[in-house]
């Protein structure tokens, strides 16, 4: 199993209200934040996996809002592992953990199913 923390802060809501270059930008940063961090790791597992994303926030998103928060990040997980992210050998999982105000991050957790 592969796990990685990231310290990124990220935004809640599909109807954030972000200048169009802002968030170009911030999604970017948290696609190749994401390649980055698993690509230190080595080589990425076999298909198929199991991929659980945890955003850590004081605040909780509904479900649609926790899937859109997370999809640069899916994004750069999905380059790491060489394939689109719809490919149907890739289990997405997505949850969310309570923290104190101020402190945030993303856990991501692969797990080869054998």
């Amino acid at each position: 199993m592969i796990v990685v923390e990231l310290p990124i802060k990220t935004v809640g809501g599909l109807n954030a209200r972000e200048h169009w270059r802002k968030r170009a930008a911030r999604v970017k940063a948290e696609r190749h934040a994401a390649w980055f961090m698993l690509g230190r790791l080595g080589s990425p597992p076999v298909l198929p996996v199991i991929v659980t994303m945890t955003r850590k926030s004081a605040g909780v998103l509904d479900d649609d809002n926790l899937q859109g928060a997370m999809k640069a990040i899916r994004d750069g997980i999905a380059d790491y592992l060489y394939v689109p992210d719809n490919d149907p050998r890739i289990q997405w999982r997505y949850a969310q953990e309570r923290c104190k105000r101020g402190q945030f991050g993303v856990r991501i957790e692969v797990e080869a199913i054998s």
